[in-house]
């Protein structure tokens, strides 16, 4: 049971955002996501909008992950980190 959160690179509204995901279930999301004050109208169907400057309240309770990357041995890449360090990466063949 993990909760998940991308940095803030996503504008809308004049701003950065994130996002929240569980990779268990949407009750353990919304859990979450009450119990760090963030409003219900944030949810967008499977995620929290998380605005840039909640982004680190957040990180601290969240794991990490990073943005896609486009490694120059032809993989697109992203990692994620749990609370220990250890990361997890995922990767596949960039398209032709």
């Amino acid at each position: 049971m993990a909760l998940l959160i991308d940095p803030p690179a996503w504008g809308a509204h004049g701003r950065l955002w994130s996002h929240l995901i569980s990779d268990t279930s949407l009750a353990e999301l919304h859990y979450f996501a009450g119990a760090l004050g963030i409003p219900r109208r944030a949810f967008e169907g499977d995620h929290y909008d998380i605005p840039e400057e909640r982004y680190a309240a957040v990180l601290a309770s969240a794991w990490p992950v990073t943005e896609l990357v486009d490694q120059p041995w032809d993989l697109t890449d992203f990692r994620v980190q749990d609370p220990d360090g250890y990361y997890l990466r995922v990767a596949s063949t960039r398209p032709a």
